[in-house]
């Protein structure tokens, strides 16, 4: 079992782990992330280096955990009103965020810090959250959808592919096709 899920998640932990993300964040905007130390990070946030090593184990780990919890989204998906909508927005979006230097500095963050797969999964099933609020609202409206399995490894997959290790040439267009391909398989209208 890792650290963080032996940890409660309210009161003196929750505020504990509040106060480290946020002295986290304030630190890397002053100072950067290549300065960054945990006795520093303890310091900003009024807690001892122990306090942080018993929670996160090490730099890497409470980076990722960072990470983590800045790649959340904000809220669901907007709702354009269709399903070849409502994807592609997502899904340029979604890329947008994740191309850009922050998106891939949260990622690489994620998944350095991650000894057990538990980051990486959180941030699939966020994706994963928000493709089926999409799909819901998309059978509500009596439309067909593909697997949100489908979805993931015809659509963010190859987004996340590219952004880790071909970062050349992610535009809109990019996400536009491979939303297109996903719903070409349903039919011309992914109905």
């Amino acid at each position: 079992m890792s650290r963080k899920q032996m940890v409660r998640p309210g009161g003196r932990s929750a505020r504990v782990q509040a106060a480290v993300h946020s002295a986290v964040r304030e630190l890397m905007a002053e100072v950067g992330r290549g300065a960054l130390t945990v006795p520093l990070i303890a310091q900003r946030a009024g807690v001892t280096p122990s306090t942080v090593y018993r929670r996160w184990g090490d730099l890497a780990e409470l980076l990722s955990d960072v990470a983590v919890e800045r790649l959340r989204p904000d809220g669901e998906p907007e709702d354009h009103g269709d399903l070849r909508s409502d994807l592609t927005a997502w899904a340029e979006q979604f890329l947008d965020e994740m191309a850009s230097g922050s998106g891939r500095a949260y990622i690489r963050d994620a998944l350095l810090g991650d000894p057990d797969g538990s980051n990486a999964g959180q941030c699939s099933d966020y994706a994963a959250e928000q493709i089926d609020i999409i799909f819901a609202r998309a059978a509500g409206r009596g439309e067909n959808t593909p697997a949100i399995e489908a979805a993931m490894d015809r659509v963010v997959a190859p987004m996340m592919y590219r952004i880790l290790f071909r970062p050349v040439g992610l535009e809109a267009a990019y996400a536009r096709q491979l939303v297109t391909d996903l719903l070409g398989a349903l039919g011309e209208d992914g109905r």
